[in-house]
This record gives structure tokens, sequence and C-alpha cells, in this order.
């Protein structure tokens, strides 16, 4: 089945993406980007391991070529090398776009990829389009110095004859990024180039104004103290909340206070007023003693919806979890397609206290 670009388009007219060059910047200011205004940031490459195991050979042989060690995988001529990266980006756009397609539906999403401007011209807009791109030369050892690429490393140390080795990755990664680097300065589309020297601020206010990201009004996420003020807000505003299932429960677990020391309270403020809430605790509504902590008791008042707020709170737990130091948390929910938004992933189905079966997600942190 073909989908005509124009379907594509309309499908993802919330998602905005940043691709580019190797080392130009996408993974850095994709986060500051989704930080600032509230947006969930989707990234190609986390979600290659996934989309993998969802692949067949028959249909993605590129994504399936297994190699025996790094003699095999290095012992390629560039053009080789050169082909089976293009071949893989290729065979896992179908995989991204219908990822995108099934996220974006409830609000903004920003994507990190690898995109030409001729494939980004079949599913996008201009105007949702930013290439972060850097001149090739010497992109070799940048790429294999970052931290994140310290498995790549190792592995192209592993081969027989590491000199070799850097020598074909190096020609590859250089004329990979070259074409692009010569396409997208051709191409018409938006980009920023890394030799322009901009701060990562700079880069970061620079696409913001191509995306037309305007700073809504500030929403403070707080934690939320004992006998405090704001305690005794969250309290009304959960009394008064539309969320019947829950909210007789939840304000008594809080005029209590059933709180443990690894556990915490956050509520989302604008204009003077709670808007929404969330909270890390080491127990939820489920009999899963190893399994914790939970970011629960998420909600957002109906009129604050699609603004990112709901990303803002459940970011602020996972930073108060980090904290404490766990390595990743928990959410249930009954909904398939939202909180894998915010980088969540499908586990299981788990079965609560009251014998209704929802769905487990986790998320590393």
């Amino acid at each position: 089945m073909i989908f005509q670009d124009n379907i594509l388009k309309r499908y993802l007219e919330n998602v905005y993406f940043v691709a580019g060059t190797a080392c130009g910047g996408k993974t850095t200011v994709s986060r500051a980007l989704g930080e600032r205004y509230g947006i969930p940031v989707f990234s190609a490459d986390e979600m290659f391991g996934r989309h993998r195991e969802m692949s067949d050979a028959a249909f993605q042989p590129n994504m399936n070529k297994a190699f025996a060690d790094a003699d095999e995988f290095f012992g390629r001529t560039s053009g080789e090398y050169e082909s089976w990266l293009d071949g893989c980006s290729d065979e896992q756009l179908g995989f991204v776009l219908l990822d995108l397609v099934r996220l974006s539906g409830g609000g903004r999403m920003i994507c990190d990829c690898n995109l030409t401007p001729s494939a980004a011209a079949m599913i996008t807009e201009p105007s949702r389009t930013v290439f972060l791109i850097r001149e090739p030369s010497g992109v070799e050892r940048e790429y294999a110095a970052r931290p994140d690429h310290e498995d790549f490393g190792r592995w192209l140390e592993s081969a027989s004859d590491p000199d070799a080795a850097a020598a074909v990755f190096g020609e590859t990664i250089r004329r990979v990024n070259g074409k692009l680097y010569d396409a997208v300065k051709s191409s018409g589309w938006f980009f920023i180039d890394r030799g322009e020297g901009l701060s990562v601020g700079g880069t970061v206010a620079r696409a913001a104004a191509h995306f037309g990201f305007s700073g809504r009004k500030d929403v403070a996420v707080e934690k939320v103290e004992k006998g405090s003020t704001l305690a005794i807000e969250l309290v009304s505003f959960i009394e008064n909340c539309s969320w019947t299932e829950v909210k007789e429960n939840l304000a008594g677990f809080l005029r209590e206070w059933s709180f443990s020391d690894g556990e915490a309270v956050f509520a989302a403020v604008s204009d003077g007023k709670i808007v929404g809430m969330a909270a890390l605790k080491e127990t939820d509504y489920y009999p899963l003693p190893d399994i914790f902590p939970w970011v629960t008791c998420l909600f957002v008042t109906e009129e604050y919806r699609g603004r990112g707020i709901c990303g803002e709170l459940i970011s602020r737990a996972n930073s108060y979890a980090k904290t404490l130091g766990y390595d990743r948390t928990y959410i249930p929910s009954p909904h398939l397609g939202l909180y894998e938004r915010y980088g969540y992933r499908y586990v299981r189905d788990i079965v609560n206290y009251g014998g209704e079966t929802d769905h487990l997600f986790v998320k590393e942190i």
C-alpha cells in the first residue's frame, strides 16, 4: 500500500523535524526545545533497536544484517558501508512515520531523525523542518569521542587492525555527511550551520523562531510540601476536578499526607492556580511490590491540556526520582499511545487491586 505525500503531511502536521548531519547538534537541540516548550521528543536512533525487533529480513535486509565481529563490520569498502547506512535509514523511516502518526495526534512532537531534503519534501513542510549541519572534515574524531558513542568506540578498537577500521569509518562518515551537507545547503530548506559559531542557546532560539514556537504563559511545576498553602490548595483542586473515579481517595491521601521519604507530589501552577498534578510513589494500586517507583496521579485540567504540561509534570517527577538514585520509573495506564510520547515503552499488561487490566510502561531516566 502506498500513501500519497499529501496524506502523510496531513497526519504529521503536529510533528516538527530536527534533522541534519552527524555532530550537527540534532539530539542536543531537540532535547532543549522539548524542555523549553514542554514538547515530547521522539528519537529515531533510540527507537532503532525496537524497530529492528519488529522488522523482517525479507523487507528490511539492512536493518537485519548481522556482523560476526568488528573485523567483518569494518572490513567492507567505504561504498558498501555507506550503502548499508543509507539502507538502514530508508528502511527505518516507515517505522518512524507510523510511530509519529500514532503518537502525534494529541499535540505537538519533535522528531530527532535522519532525513535528506528530498525525503523531508515527501512527508513534511519546510516550516516544520530544521536541518542542523556541520562541515564534514574531522567529524569522525568528534563522533567517536562523544560520551554517548562509547560503545561504538570500543567496537572499533576491538578490530584486529583498529587503525584500518578507523580509516574505513572515517572515509565513510565524511562521505555520507559531505553529501548531506552539500544537499542541505543547496536545497533551499532552512538550516543552521555549526560553523556559524552559535551557542546551543542561540541555535535553539533560532530553531524555535523558525518553527514559530512562542513562549506560552509559564507553568511552574512545584514540589508540594506537607502543611503548605499549596498542599491545601491541591486538596481543593482534586476535590473539584473531573477525575471522579479516584478524586475522593486521592484527596484523602493528601489530607493524611501518607507519603514516605522516597515519595513526593508535584503541582503545575499557572497564573497562581493549580492546573495539574503528579506524584512519585513507591507503591500504587497494583500488587507489584518489586516494581517502583511509579509516576502516578497524573492529571491536567481540561482547559490546559495540549500545552505540554503533562510532559513537564512527568519530567519533574523523573528528575526527582533520579536524585533519589533511581534509574527508571513506571507508569500504569489503561491507554496505549499516550505515554510513549514521553519516552515510555510498554512492558506488559498488569491487573490492579480492583481486578481491572491496565498497561505497564517504563522509562530509563
